[in-house]
């Protein structure tokens, strides 16, 4: 090497010895080697030279490079293996401590109720729908027999996001929908879960959101004994076998006849408590026969086609089945409360007793 390369080389030497940190390592390898180090400025001298003197300067400058290099990387090993070295000795694990156990969660007790529900009505045959929470006022009202001028468009309190668009009232507009995609041909088995939508103040049984299963039968020959049969395998499923059905009259625009549903206390059996308010029965859902102006409007012949409706709220059965006071427990996500509906092995609730 010549005097000027064997001087830079000296000078590498002495700052290296004097490196304690990688990024320091680093940052002389910069000063060095980098694009405007000064074994590249070496380098740019060739421009001066003769065509006989480049192949021997050149040849000394990668020397020159490589040693550089060469040096580098062995302090940079040494300084990865002491700082390796440090990490060990201060993170060292105690492997005889005892592992920590990972807490398992269960689903909250509204899945859970939807779930049953879902899977009960599925083993019948039903179909899973879904819809929009955004809905036109046509598929949430006027294919539901609600006209805009129906007084019973009170009876649901609705938020509207413009003259035709709402926030659904219930779950009803999948049917709706449903039903039109079918263009008057049978037969149909859904059932539509979903969050809805309703401006009521929150108290201990009302919230502005809640949860809503419908269930829409259509076929031909269909008769409100068989509604009454299949809320009655529900109420057996949902509340035990023990459970009676009472259907008792009411009014629902978009069926015809329409019922509301009881089911005898599980709680008394009937006896008369607090639960049943000294009845003997507990109302879950409302339901009913398709009225045929539905049905029409849907494309369907209601000479030929008939059907039953029904729905209901989680919300509620999860609220009689678990004994839960306040709606406002579902909403809440109080671990303390949660906790109590993680299941056991033996697929029950941590505590039986809720």
């Amino acid at each position: 090497m010549t005097v000027e390369m064997t001087t830079i080389y000296d000078e590498f030497k002495e700052k290296l010895s004097n490196i304690t940190s990688r990024q320091a390592l680093a940052d002389l390898k910069v000063q060095y080697l980098g694009k405007k180090g000064q074994v590249t400025g070496l380098m740019k001298e060739m421009k001066n030279l003769s065509n006989e003197e480049k192949p021997a300067y050149g040849q000394k400058v990668n020397e020159l490079r490589q040693n550089i290099t060469s040096d580098i990387d062995r302090i940079d090993e040494e300084l990865h293996k002491e700082e390796l070295d440090k990490i060990l000795s201060e993170e060292t694990i105690d492997v005889t401590l005892p592992g920590r156990a990972k807490e398992i969660g269960g689903p909250h007790p509204i899945t859970r109720i939807i779930d049953d529900i879902e899977d009960f009505f599925i083993g019948l045959g039903y179909e899973i729908k879904e819809g929009f929470e955004v809905e036109q006022d046509y598929y949430n009202f006027e294919a539901l027999n609600l006209p805009k001028s129906h007084p019973a468009r009170d009876m649901q309190d609705t938020f509207y996001i413009s003259e035709e668009i709402l926030l659904r009232t219930h779950t009803s507009p999948v049917q709706a929908r449903t039903l039109e995609e079918k263009k008057g041909v049978g037969p149909v088995k859904i059932i539509c879960p979903g969050k809805v939508y309703r401006r009521d103040s929150d108290d201990a049984t009302h919230s502005h959101q809640f949860t809503q299963i419908e269930g829409l039968v259509v076929d031909k020959n269909i008769h409100l004994s068989d509604l009454k049969g299949t809320l009655e395998l529900f109420a057996k499923k949902m509340f035990g076998n023990e459970r009676q059905v009472r259907l008792r009259p009411s009014y629902f625009p978009f069926t015809e006849p329409s019922v509301e549903v009881d089911i005898s206390c599980f709680k008394c059996k009937g006896a008369g408590c607090n639960v049943c308010k000294q009845s003997g029965w507990i109302e879950i859902l409302g339901a009913g026969m398709v009225h045929p102006n539905v049905l029409e409007m849907a494309g369907f012949d209601s000479t030929e086609y008939s059907g039953f409706a029904f729905g209901m709220g989680p919300d509620r059965v999860a609220m009689l089945k678990y004994g839960i006071e306040d709606i406002r427990h579902l909403y809440t996500n109080d671990l303390r409360f949660i906790d109590q509906f993680i299941p056991t092995e033996d697929g029950g609730l941590e505590d039986e007793s809720i």
